[in-house]
């Protein structure tokens, strides 16, 4: 008889990572999907198998990610996706964040709140007033509409996802972590928690969260899938979906309405004109050496990482710090140069990002220009840490400073498009309130809003608030062509992890799954139970030399170094990138975080 999928799992491999190892870059001629869910990437890989392109494999690991890592990523969420057309070498962007309802009055939230006179306050993560509308459920259907192949329907395209979830599927060891570790927040948040539990007769309520290796079926989120296959965006953001998100946010105090859910079925997704920053090699032979970055403009917190790559080249150019090489990676001044960039760049963003079509004026260029990023470069210096640029408690700190739970994926195919596509309830299962026959949970985005009336990113109504989740996409300097799609996922680490893993490519010559796997650092706490998220503590990942992590300190920074499960704060990361062979064949290569469950896969 054999032995019960428990036994694959014993105590003593509960563990991070039990000993270090090492993955290969993974080769492809025919696409490539990068994600942490195995299963979900098969999803994927079927599509492409099937003749669909990248942005319709996208999509279907999109929803193969929500049936197997809930924890993170939903179609209660939101999704951003920057997408390159290899046919005409064009660089396009889709915003599938969601807003604030109608009646989401400054006044009226923090009246529920009962948030006194004279108080800023805050909206809590797990209160019914952090749910924004959900954008991902249009996001999908615009990306495949707009970037899609146009040979599969939106039906073939969700049909494996529909199938794990009616079928059932093996969960995975993160997953399983994550969802134990917030089953209590499930039970508590509305009376359908038992959607997204395990049937357990011997559990509480007769439910339990799943653990790994153990089989669980979402039928009512396949459900939920076969309505907006079948009838578009119309079967989400109307009829018995909408009523039932309406009904459970209303009965739990909140505000939304059911014109805010036709509101965005009117509006769809946004089309924007992505942003970009170009680096050229120092290290280069002729001025087109190099790369250009690109980001989604704010709402989202893209441009963060452009403001401290600018940072960087200005230094550079100007000779503050050498022209960093391979051997100076994860070195003392080398991390110092880039943990500051990034202080400095989210010193800005806490205040001018926020939702442009509401709060005018945000000076998207002006941030990313030459001479404005040489005056801010002047905050450096080489020889010791600012650590003032963001005070502990600064009220305009930014709102991204706490970690979250999101879903990266990039995938591409043997037309040469590629796809950098991000998911994200925000905070793990969002507020993990569950509309009753849906089975899926609902963000907690509108945390991010601020409650200063003051504030550009205040609350409002029909406001989309600051983005902490960003695709990124890189092109050569020389001719436009692809270079990468990439991303590390998890709030604040986003834009870091943007930074970190594209200067280990580009200045120090690491291939793609070598850039993922160096330890990482990050600014700031993670969730607000894990510190002061206004800290400006360096968190060293494990593994980090120990001769990095003196020099840090010996430069002024207050440096904490982060084992096991707390690794998760440095995110979790994939990148493919295309290059040709000498034959002219086109080739991606691939890299997958050694923090997930998942890997690269080749079609």
């Amino acid at each position: 008889m054999p032995l019960p999928t428990s036994s694959v799992y014993q105590p003593p491999s509960a563990e991070f990572m039990k000993w270090p190892s090492r993955r290969s870059v993974v080769h492809s001629t025919k696409g490539i999907v990068a994600c942490t869910q195995p299963l979900a990437a098969k999803c994927g890989i079927d599509i492409l198998n099937a003749g669909g392109n990248a942005a319709d494999a996208a999509v279907a690991v999109a929803a193969g990610m929500n049936m197997t890592e809930p924890c993170s990523t939903g179609i209660g969420g939101d999704m951003f996706c920057l997408y390159y057309d290899a046919s005409t070498g064009k660089v396009s962007a889709l915003n599938g964040s969601g807003r604030a309802g109608g009646k989401c009055t400054l006044e009226n939230v923090r009246k529920s709140l009962k948030i006194p006179e004279g108080t800023v306050g805050k909206i809590p993560m797990s209160s019914v007033h952090a749910v924004t509308v959900p954008g991902a459920a249009a996001g999908w259907v615009d990306t495949v509409e707009r970037f899609g192949s146009g040979k599969l329907t939106l039906e073939q395209i969700l049909a494996p996802a529909i199938e794990l979830g009616e079928k059932g599927f093996p969960v995975s060891e993160m997953t399983a972590h994550f969802w134990g570790r917030q089953e209590k927040g499930i039970r508590e948040a509305s009376p359908n928690f038992a959607e997204m539990l395990k049937a357990d007769s011997s559990a509480p309520g007769g439910v339990r969260a799943p653990k790994a290796g153990e089989i669980i079926k979402l039928p009512n989120l396949a459900k939920t899938f076969r309505t907006l296959a079948t009838e578009g965006k119309k079967g989400f953001y109307s009829g018995r979906i909408a009523e039932e998100l309406v009904k459970v946010v209303n009965n739990l105090g909140g505000h939304l309405e059911l014109a805010d859910l036709q509101h965005h079925l009117e509006t769809g997704s946004e089309p924007v004109e992505p942003i970009s920053l170009k680096f050229p090699n120092p290290h280069g032979t002729a001025e087109t050496d190099g790369v250009e970055l690109w980001e989604h403009p704010p709402n989202g917190q893209g441009i963060v990482a452009l403001m401290a790559l600018g940072i960087l080249k200005h230094l550079i150019k100007q000779g503050t710090i050498p022209a960093f090489g391979p051997s100076d990676h994860n070195t003392a001044p080398y991390l110092h140069a880039i943990v500051e960039a990034l202080r400095i760049s989210f010193s800005d963003a806490s205040w001018f990002v926020t939702d442009p079509n509401v709060a005018p004026g945000v000076p998207t260029s002006q941030l990313i220009s030459a001479p404005y990023l040489a005056e801010r470069a002047k905050l450096f210096s080489p020889s010791s840490a600012n650590t003032s640029i963001l005070q502990p408690g600064d009220p305009y700190a930014s709102p991204a400073l706490t970690s979250s739970d999101t879903v990266y994926f990039a995938c591409s195919d043997s037309q040469g498009n590629a796809i950098s596509f991000i998911n994200s309830n925000y905070g793990g299962f969002g507020t993990c309130i569950i509309p009753a026959g849906c089975g899926f949970t609902l963000q907690n985005r509108g945390a991010n809003f601020s409650l200063d009336a003051k504030h550009p990113n205040v609350l409002a109504p029909r406001k989309r608030p600051y983005h902490t989740i960003i695709p990124g996409l890189v092109t050569n300097l020389q001719d436009s062509s692809l270079h990468s799609v990439f991303g590390v996922m998890g709030g604040f680490m986003q834009p870091q992890g943007h930074v970190q893993t594209l200067l280990g490519q580009v200045l120090c010559k690491l291939n793609p799954q070598q850039a993922l796997d160096a330890p990482r650092v990050c600014i700031g706490a993670g969730m607000p139970d894990e510190g002061n998220v206004y800290d400006a503590t360096v968190y060293v990942e494990e593994g980090m030399p120990e001769e990095t992590v003196e020099g840090l300190r010996k430069l002024g920074h207050k440096v904490e170094v982060v084992k096991g499960m707390g690794r998760a704060m440095f995110g979790r990361g994939q990148i493919i990138r295309w290059t040709k062979d000498v034959d002219g064949t086109g080739v991606w290569s691939a890299g997958s975080d050694m923090r997930g469950d998942g890997a690269a896969y080749p079609a």
